[in-house]
């Protein structure tokens, strides 16, 4: 318990962890328009009722805005990370651990989940514990654990004041959350503020192109995923994952070769990617469908094309494109013989991107009515890909839900087998 009058701001589950580990304390939420007690004993409140007065810390849930009314009213804002990890935590009143674990952070905009877990796997018989915007909250996570890997989140780091990690893994940044950040730029800034903080004997692998940013930890910077197993020693020929998820497999290999100098190519194997990420299924005729709901910006969707591009695309896009231009997506998709299905908030925007680079394209709507015109012209030759490049917070309560949606249509397709491949 502490005397510091801690405001939560967001009734999620980063706050949620907090209080059950500390509280109970007062929560500001914008769904929140009567005043209750839950059963943990914490207030919550509308927004409205916040006093920066009479509140001596303020955290915040992760994807709450900065232009937030909560958070340019608060005056002792930090974030869950600072909490943990800073160096100096204005809540040193709370009973937190006194040895904190050697903490791997992993960003960029795609590839932190899988390569998060992918680092957790290698690093499961050191007893690490994977966390941040993976799903776990920091408070939540087994304070006696010698090692945090945390998926980290541009959101994050923009709370975040003081806390940095001892080892950085930095994936290739492309544009992603922009009506969020405000720009590119700052997008870009918050992945790489902890840079500044980093000393010498800590380290940070990142793209070369971000190379130049001023830091004191060790720089490890590949421009590729072949320099990077050149630079390691790796044997590309002995892992097993392709494309996209090879740059993943080879910076999990990576921490595990700074951490503890292993080579583990069985073991990275082992390891078995989650749905919806290029996940692969065929119907009883042997047509291709790939749900890849969970590429939610264009560099990820560039990714599924790449791998598949060889072949005729039957491309499914569109959703919340969170104020990203997509104009470079059109530009790529030109080199591709490539049909678009256009679904989601921002279709209309997306047929006239068609119409101006002179792309194929069939105005659906909906995903189902997009998988129905696609069974009209799939062929063995071709590939029918989910790969959004946005949001799914338009249509569905999650990415998951969306790839989940587009795979019961695939199996209800007469003759549909559900069993994926392997």
């Amino acid at each position: 318990m502490t005397d510091k009058r801690v405001s939560l701001f967001g009734y999620g589950i980063t706050t949620k962890a907090i209080a059950k580990a500390f509280g109970p304390f007062t929560f500001y939420d914008d769904h929140c328009h009567k005043p209750f007690s839950d059963a943990q004993g914490n207030r919550i409140l509308p927004p409205d009722a916040f006093d920066p007065r009479y509140s001596d810390l303020e955290i915040p849930s992760p994807g709450i805005p900065p232009n937030h009314p909560l958070i340019r009213n608060a005056r002792n804002l930090v974030s869950e990370y600072d909490l943990f990890l800073g160096p100096h935590s204005p809540a040193s009143r709370f009973p937190l651990p006194s040895k904190k674990p050697f903490t791997v952070w992993i960003t960029g905009t795609n590839g932190k989940t899988t390569t998060t877990q992918m680092t957790t796997h290698l690093l499961a018989d050191k007893g690490a514990r994977s966390g941040g915007n993976i799903g776990t909250p920091l408070a939540a996570l087994d304070p006696d654990a010698p090692v945090w890997v945390l998926e980290t989140s541009s959101f994050t780091l923009h709370y975040t004041r003081s806390a940095k990690p001892d080892l950085y893994v930095v994936l290739p940044i492309t544009p992603d959350h922009l009506s969020w950040h405000g720009s590119e730029a700052a997008y870009i800034a918050d992945k790489l503020k902890p840079l500044a903080w980093m000393r010498e004997g800590e380290c940070v692998l990142l793209p070369k192109s971000l190379a130049h940013v001023q830091t004191d930890a060790f720089v490890i910077a590949y421009e590729s995923a072949e320099a990077l197993a050149d630079f390691f020693g790796f044997d590309t020929e002995q892992i097993r994952f392709q494309g996209a998820f090879l740059l993943d497999a080879l910076l999990a290999m990576a921490v595990d070769r700074l951490l503890y100098d292993r080579m583990d190519y069985e073991k990275m194997n082992a390891f078995v990617l989650d749905p919806h990420r290029q996940e692969e299924l065929r119907d009883a005729g042997g047509r291709l469908w790939v749900n890849d709901t969970k590429a939610t910006n264009i560099d990820a969707a560039l990714a599924a094309v790449r791998r598949y591009g060889e072949r005729p695309l039957h491309l499914i896009i569109g959703g919340d494109d969170k104020g990203v231009d997509m104009t470079p997506l059109f530009q790529a998709l030109t080199a591709y013989d490539i049909t678009l299905y256009t679904i989601g908030s921002n279709r209309e925007k997306l047929d006239a991107l068609a119409e101006q680079f002179t792309i194929r394209h069939i105005g659906c709507g909906t995903l189902e009515t997009a998988v129905s015109r696609i069974d009209a012209s799939h062929d063995s030759r071709s590939v029918a890909l989910l790969s959004p490049a946005c949001a799914s917070l338009d249509q569905f309560p999650s990415y998951a839900v969306r790839g989940d949606t587009f795979k019961n249509a695939v199996h209800t397709l007469k003759g549909t087998s559900k069993n994926p491949l392997s």
